[in-house]
């Protein structure tokens, strides 16, 4: 996915997204941990929190897309895959949980081919 693509009048667009990963925003805000408006109200999809949640999404998706083959499997993956070291917790429940650095740096250990 190109970054280009999903974003509109300068923000990452809720839509946008959904459509590249075949979902519905409803699916995505719940998968980020946020509210049902969070996608609906202008003011709330511009909102710091939010776009945040979107574009730490969209990079984790980016780095695992060559791994996993296509843009869906990444989401299937970062919603479902349990990380190694992290209880059992997928990269999406951490994202929820304000660690996405903690994904970030599970992954460069495992592209230079180290261990979970």
């Amino acid at each position: 996915m190109r970054f280009q693509e999903l974003i509109e009048d300068e923000v990452f667009s809720p839509t946008l997204v959904a459509r590249a990963l075949r979902t519905t925003k409803a699916e995505i805000a719940n998968t980020l941990g946020l509210g049902r408006d969070s996608f609906i109200r202008a003011s709330r999809v511009r909102a710091r929190k939010t776009q945040v949640r979107l574009r730490q999404m969209l990079e984790i998706l980016n780095r695992v897309e060559a791994e996993t083959g296509s843009p869906l499997a990444a989401y299937a993956w970062f919603r479902a895959e349990p990380l190694p070291g992290f209880g059992g917790a997928t990269p999406d429940q951490l994202v929820r949980e304000g660690k996405a650095d903690h994904v970030h740096a599970y992954l460069d250990r495992i592209m230079v081919g180290g261990y979970a």
